[in-house]
Order: C-alpha cells, then sequence, then structure tokens
C-alpha cells in the first residue's frame, strides 16, 4: 500500500472493514470496522508479498485489504466458536 499515506490507509481499512462486515454478515460499529480493516489491510498485504501479488493505487489496496478483513473475521469467528 505504498504511496497512500497514513490517512489514505486509515480510510481504505474503514472501507474495507465496512465491505467485509456486509460481506460476513456481521453487525460491527464504526470503530470495530476500522480496526478489523487495519488487520485485514495488514494481513492481507503480507500475504500478497508472500505470493508475489502486487496491486496499485487506492482500489488495489482496497481490494487487498478487504480480502484480508474477509480472512479475518472468518478465522475470529472459528476461533471464538
Amino acid at each position: 500500500m505504498d504511496g497512500l499515506g497514513l490517512l489514505g490507509f486509515l480510510i481504505v481499512g474503514l472501507i474495507a472493514g465496512y465491505i467485509a462486515e456486509k460481506a460476513t454478515g456481521s453487525n460491527h460499529g464504526l470503530l470495530t470496522n476500522l480496526a478489523v480493516g487495519v488487520v485485514g489491510a495488514l494481513i492481507g498485504g503480507f500475504l500478497a508479498g508472500l505470493l508475489g501479488i502486487q496491486l496499485f493505487g487506492f482500489i488495489g489496496a482496497l481490494v487487498i485489504a478487504t480480502l484480508g478483513a474477509i480472512g479475518f473475521l472468518y478465522i475470529w469467528r472459528m476461533i471464538r466458536s
């Protein structure tokens, strides 16, 4: 997520958390969506780097962060149940 800066990273995280919330049928608040999106961005970015996947720009960062956030929520639910 090069070039986004801190504010861009937080905006991507918030949007990714919201999309992941809707995709998984969860019901979270604004701060939880932000936290899930940021964690998802970190996880997604790490995994994309391992796999050699490179997506650039706002949309690329949003796709990676959203996939990471959905994966994070899935794993979180498995651990909690």
